[in-house]
């Protein structure tokens, strides 16, 4: 089993990929570390070993850098980060999140680290210097903007994965697994066909999928709204075929936001899924054919997170958990390529010993 450390974990999406064995397997977490309360909850309720619901900046300072041995470091630090210049003070709130998760997987020894971002990370003066600090600590890096989709996951989410590898280990780096459905993506039907309609408006205490299958409580005007969108439809269908139902701020805005108001389509992936999925105001996120919004079970299978996974915490806290969630899918196949390849290195190393 091969050791492994979860930064900024999150809810668990991409432990799922990694430690699961319906996923990947051959992973056992020796420490995970998130600061959100409800999320760590969640982590707890889903996975073993060490989560610490901590700052990271404040576990460094506590632990005295004292940080476990581990084969791999994964996790996505806050895309804010990446946004910001950053200062060499280790106790500035501005720092880029980035450091203390070099710092730490520097310090644990391990031969890989597996980051996700935003995609305009790759643009950003922030990956230059996440470069330069990784070489600095023996790592080369492979960078790319994946989609979700072509790994099996019935979603449109393009991110960045950063694989560093020890380069004294492996000299060409590690490269990106190759996409596995990107000629059958899944759809949205796939994910959700087999559902049946939400009841009532709260989580409830009764087996998966259910107990997070409920509904909202729109205004009239809302349901007038999504009773004029049509099939693929979006915004602009609404101020088409009800104008008297669209807000000024909509009537001034002639361009853009095309995926607002927007019905998913039954037989494509779904568009990202973010923390406010429930509102149909924030992206396309009606039903496909239902004059409601997405439910808190659709939006977690349209991540790709089994039934069985137990989610914790407010309607709120969960949807935010979903909605900033690593695919398990996508980490699945990272892990599985990272995993093959630290079992070459294995295996050259038993063969070497053995020969001589």
């Amino acid at each position: 089993m091969y050791r492994l450390i979860d930064l900024f974990s999150g809810a668990g999406g991409m432990a799922l990929g990694f430690l699961d064995s319906r996923y990947c397997g051959g992973f056992e977490c020796v420490l995970s570390i998130d600061n959100d309360a409800a999320a760590a909850e969640t982590y707890r309720a889903n996975f073993l070993g060490k989560h610490l619901m901590i700052d990271i900046e404040r576990y460094i300072t506590e632990s005295g850098m004292n940080i476990p041995e581990a084969d791999i470091v994964i996790g996505g630090p806050p895309c804010q980060g990446f946004s910001l210049l950053n200062k060499e003070r280790r106790n500035d709130p501005r720092r880029a999140l980035w450091e203390p998760y070099i710092e730490i997987t520097a310090k644990s020894g391990a031969a890989v680290f597996v980051m996700e971002n935003v995609p305009e990370l790759l643009r950003s003066q922030e990956m230059e210097r996440l470069n330069t600090r990784a070489e600095e600590n023996g790592f080369i890096l492979h960078a790319q903007i994946l989609n979700a989709a072509d790994y099996g996951v019935p979603q449109s989410r393009k991110r960045v994965i950063i694989i560093g590898a020890k380069k004294e280990i492996f000299p060409e780096g590690i490269d990106m697994p190759l996409p596995s459905h990107l000629y059958r993506q899944r759809t949205v039907r796939d994910a959700i066909g087999d559902l049946p309609e939400p009841e009532g408006t709260e989580m409830r205490n009764v087996p998966a999928p259910l107990d997070l299958h409920f509904g909202r409580t729109p205004t009239e005007l809302s349901k007038k709204r999504y009773r004029a969108v049509p099939p693929g439809g979006n915004r602009f269908d609404l101020q088409r075929n009800a104008p008297e139902l669209v807000p000024d701020c909509w009537v001034k805005k002639t361009s853009g936001g095309t995926d607002l108001f927007g019905r998913l389509w039954w037989d494509r992936p779904a568009v990202t899924i973010r923390t406010e999925f429930f509102k149909p105001e924030k992206g396309r996120y009606l039903h496909p054919e239902k004059d409601r919004p997405i439910t808190h079970r659709e939006a977690a299978r349209l991540m790709g997170f089994p039934d069985d996974f137990a989610f914790k915490g407010t309607k709120i806290q969960i949807a935010r958990q979903i909605g900033n969630a690593v695919p398990p899918m996508l980490a699945s196949a990272v892990a599985k390529h990272v995993k093959a390849c630290l079992d070459t290195i294995g295996e050259q190393k038993a063969h070497r010993k053995k020969v001589s």
